[in-house]
């Protein structure tokens, strides 16, 4: 048991260091500015979906799951 909690540790530390760089790649983003200059009439309003940024967002989310999930894998201490 003590090996599958190194390897869960290595992976918790790629999660870790995967999701630092993904959310620094991530735009910022500014409230309500995008409505009031018109924005959302865009091209990149109407294809938002399709967009970089928007695989960096559901990547993101994934990762966030799967590093709050091993994080109570980790702390269960059933290893």
């Amino acid at each position: 048991m003590g090996a599958l909690r190194i390897v869960l540790t290595i992976i918790f530390i790629i999660a870790c260091i995967a999701l630092v760089v993904l959310v620094l790649m991530q735009e910022g983003k500014t409230a309500g500015l995008g409505a009031v200059s018109g924005a959302a009439e865009t091209y990149w309003g109407k294809n938002k979906g399709r967009s970089m940024e928007s695989k960096l967002v559901k990547v993101t989310t994934g990762l966030a799951v799967g590093f709050m999930l091993l994080v109570i894998v980790l702390n269960l201490n059933i290893f």
